[in-house]
């Protein structure tokens, strides 16, 4: 039975991007902890960098098929814990120096007038041959989605104004317009910022 390192885990976690942003989840310092067994069973301490993340589910299905991709790995499990809480600080010096330089290189776009844009979705949705699902830009880009931003991003059809969206995103989590206000802005300048999403002006 091959000897399966927590090295060997941090390093195949490398591969599991941040679907928030285009860093790894070790880089983003999201991993608090990695523990291998005698049986080779593996368990990981692993926090988000909201509580109310919507992709929770999908970073813990991600990052446990890349833990199980490790040689010789038995059975993955994967704790998310909230102490202590996620900050910038428990980046990595790399994943700093990263995001240093992206916002270096990014002009800022201009903000986004929640009056008048009409979001429209661009790009296609991709399903991958384990199920999970990827929304690509028109540079063949992917981000890794789950199905919730899915029909968010349908629901941006151009005609929805973004108050109208965060009706429709209320509804369809279930949850207060107030608790998902916040959401929609960070999730409609993270489609804009990935090419998913173009925003037409109501005339």
């Amino acid at each position: 039975m091959p000897t399966v390192t927590s090295q060997a885990i941090e390093d195949s976690l490398k591969q599991c991007m941040d679907p928030e942003v285009p860093l790894n989840i070790v880089e983003m310092g999201l991993i608090y902890g990695i523990d291998v067994a005698e049986n080779n069973d593996v368990n990981i301490k692993m926090t988000m960098t909201t509580q109310g993340c919507p992709l929770h589910e999908t970073l813990v299905s991600d990052a446990t098929r890349f833990v199980k991709k490790v040689p010789g790995v038995n059975n993955v499990k994967i704790d998310i814990v909230w102490d202590p809480p996620w900050s910038m600080d428990k980046m990595t010096e790399e994943g700093k120096l990263k995001i240093k330089k992206m916002s270096a290189d990014m002009n800022t776009p201009a903000p986004i007038n929640y009056e008048t844009a009409l979001p429209q979705g661009v790009g296609k949705l991709v399903q991958q041959e384990d199920g999970s699902m990827v929304l690509a830009n028109e540079h063949e880009q992917g981000f890794m989605v789950n199905q919730a931003i899915v029909d968010f991003w349908k629901s941006c059809n151009g005609q929805r104004k973004v108050t109208d969206l965060v009706q429709v995103f209320a509804e369809q989590t279930g949850l207060q317009r107030k608790q998902v206000e916040k959401e929609v802005m960070q999730l409609l300048q993270q489609l804009r910022d990935g090419g998913l999403i173009v925003l037409n002006e109501k005339s």
